[in-house]
């Protein structure tokens, strides 16, 4: 019984553990940490980088007809050159999560 106790204990403790580490990888921290610099914290572009790259807003009308998947894709292949390719640098997970982000921030 006490052997079950301590097992018990030990999950629970490595759960809290491990949650706030699954935490940090939402959609909002790593777009935070991989796109905010180009295309801001609000997702205007509004930034030196954005505007040089002339990167569009994600309010952008042609930005919020876009498809999940098409969205998915530019991350993960980058575009025009100027939009780097994440493929391999965050996991698919990631990027679908930067995607649903980005989505928070047209409305």
């Amino acid at each position: 019984m006490k052997l079950k106790l301590r097992f018990a204990s030990i999950c629970c403790l490595a759960a809290c553990i491990v949650t706030p580490a699954f935490a940090q990888n939402s959609g909002a921290d790593t777009y935070k940490a991989k796109c905010a610099m180009c295309h801001g914290a609000d997702g205007l572009a509004a930034t030196p980088a954005g505007k040089a790259m002339k990167a569009p807003s994600f309010k952008d009308p042609a930005v919020v007809k876009t498809s999940d998947a098409e969205l998915i894709a530019v991350v993960k292949n980058g575009k025009n050159g100027k939009m780097p390719s994440y493929a391999g640098k965050i996991t698919d997970d990631q990027i679908k999560s930067v995607v649903a982000y980005i989505r928070t921030l047209q409305k």
